[in-house]
């Protein structure tokens, strides 16, 4: 096995596969440990701030717009000027950073390209390790497969999207790495790694480093950020400014503090994405025992809805005021080959989803599938025009109340099938997680994290909510769950897709059932990776 040499009071557990000490460097790792040992205490101060506000949620405080705050929303700053490789994005596809996926998605004709360590990935030793890897090769254009005399051999084009990475999230830590005895943050060891290899290969390039910031809850989140993108950029002798991240808006805590996010990350900011899905699970999970809060099958909550109306043109109004891009989130539709009918109404909807944000003012908008470059594409030309962007239209006219934020509609209908549904996304997705697979095509849409959260979020919430009654009038409760678990376990079994599901059901319903509500679904699944 490969040795490795490590800093002072650093342990790696993970298996160091072939390869793997190209990227496991003794000055990549002594950068990591740096940063770890300068902002691990701030992280954690800042997981603690989320568990007390979750409590101050719980016993019934709702959020509002900061008062101490008030002179960044209603100053006249920007953010820093947007560097030419980020101000054209009309198009961004997102996906894992495996090694086919990376190839396909550089190829795919959109503008951008947000590979993932966090939401679409299971982080896995390996699966992080070998996406540095690729990454590592895609930036030098080396990386290829190569399909022998029969297969189809894969490689990058001429041209390719921009890329942007995206780290995982402050919450998640990566218990491989350990520095002084203690976890490090698997957000920062992303992007040392990361940053350390490959920001002046970037460079030299044309473009990056760029990163895609997900899961913050405060501008305090955000400032930890800036931190250590000041910390990092001097210790590997970058320009202060140099790198930009884009934030996604994913919880209903950050959509409060949209400006005071930008302002924090203003000299770094390459502005901020609707993040829907996991936006919806946030409202969820921070209303859970709110007797009046509960929405309806998770079909029915759109991007049309009263409370994702108003964050979405809230972001946009924010953003452009800053002279910051404003980016659509992600329609969960793809493909369908073998069903014309079903997929030209999954196309419509895509359509659909990108001609709004358009015509909203939005700079772009995320898909999931390379398929979809092409009619996503035409939706924002047909706004835009040549323009690479459309930041100078300022929506003034948009006015956003901290009741049209919490204005969560609809309630209704919760079904069976929805119910169905969400258990059968649940305990397939989970599965797929365990078995190495974060991202998974289920019943006609993409799954990641941020969608199984919803599914598992909502029974719990059903189980426990007065409101969480079928349409038919019978009460959700976990015996029902418990009941249709088994029924639906066989179906996600017939489909032939590797997983292991019985597990997966096991955890979905203690996940459900029991009293405690867990934060993510992917801590203690990690656990178990």
């Amino acid at each position: 096995m490969t040795q490795l040499s490590l800093p002072a009071g650093m342990q790696i557990t993970g298996a160091i596969e072939p390869g793997f000490e190209q990227i496991l460097t003794l000055p990549a790792l002594e950068l990591a440990a740096k940063l770890h040992r300068a902002f691990e205490p701030r992280r954690q101060e800042l997981l603690a701030a989320r568990v007390e506000r979750a409590k101050r949620l719980d016993a019934g405080e709702r959020p509002d717009f900061l008062a101490e705050t008030k002179h960044i929303r209603e100053g006249d700053w920007t953010i820093a000027p947007i560097p030419e490789a980020l101000k054209c994005r009309r198009v961004e596809i997102t996906g894992p950073v495996e090694r086919k996926m990376i190839i396909n998605a550089f190829n795919s004709g959109a503008d951008s390209y947000m590979t993932d360590f966090e939401d679409s990935n299971t982080p896995n030793w390996s699966n992080q390790i070998q996406g540095q890897i690729n990454l590592f090769e895609a930036i030098r254009r080396t990386i290829k497969i190569d399909g022998g005399a029969t297969g189809k051999t894969y490689q990058l084009n001429d041209k390719i999207a921009t890329l942007q990475v995206r780290p995982r999230g402050w919450h998640l830590d990566e218990k491989n790495v350990l520095v002084d005895g203690q976890r490090m943050s698997g957000g920062i060891f992303d992007f040392a790694l990361f940053l350390f290899h490959n920001a002046k290969e970037q460079i030299a390039r044309g473009a990056g480093p760029f990163f895609y910031l997900p899961k913050m809850e405060s501008h305090l989140e955000a400032r930890l950020w800036n931190d250590i993108f000041v910390m990092a950029q001097k210790e590997i002798g970058l320009p202060q400014g140099t790198i930009k991240a884009t934030v996604l808006i994913e919880t209903i805590v950050a959509a409060f503090e949209m400006d005071e996010i930008l302002y924090e990350l203003r000299e770094h900011s390459a502005g901020l994405n609707a993040g829907r899905w996991d936006y919806i699970f946030s409202c969820i999970k921070k209303f859970k025992n709110d007797k009046n809060f509960c929405l309806a099958d998770r079909a029915k909550v759109t991007m049309t809805s009263p409370f994702m109306r108003a964050y979405a043109l809230l972001l946009l109004k924010t953003c452009h005021k800053r002279n910051a891009p404003a980016m659509g989130g992600m329609s969960a539709l793809i493909p369908i080959k073998n069903d014309p009918e079903k997929n030209a109404i999954a196309m419509q909807g895509i359509i659909n989803d990108k001609k709004r944000d358009a015509t909203d003012g939005y700079d772009g908008g995320w898909v999931a599938h390379p398929g979809l470059v092409e009619p996503a594409m035409k939706e924002f030309v047909a706004v835009l025009g040549d323009r690479p962007n459309q930041i100078d239209k300022k929506r003034d006219d948009v006015h956003v109340t901290a009741a049209d934020l919490l204005n969560f509609q609809p309630e209704t209908p919760i079904t069976e099938t929805g119910l169905r549904m969400n258990i059968n996304v649940g305990i397939h997705y989970l599965g797929a997680w365990l078995a190495g697979n974060g991202c998974v095509p289920i019943h006609n849409l993409m799954e990641d994290a941020a969608t199984a959260e919803i599914s598992r979020s909502q029974v719990w919430q059903w189980i426990r909510s007065p409101k969480g009654v079928l349409e038919d009038g019978r009460k959700v409760t976990a015996e029902l769950v418990r009941q249709l678990i088994s029924e639906e376990l066989p179906k996600v079994k017939a489909t032939g897709v590797p997983g292991k599901f019985d597990r997966a059901a096991e955890i979905f319903e203690v996940m459900s059932t029991q009293e405690k509500f867990e934060e993510f679904l992917t801590l203690p699944l990690y656990e178990e990776v």
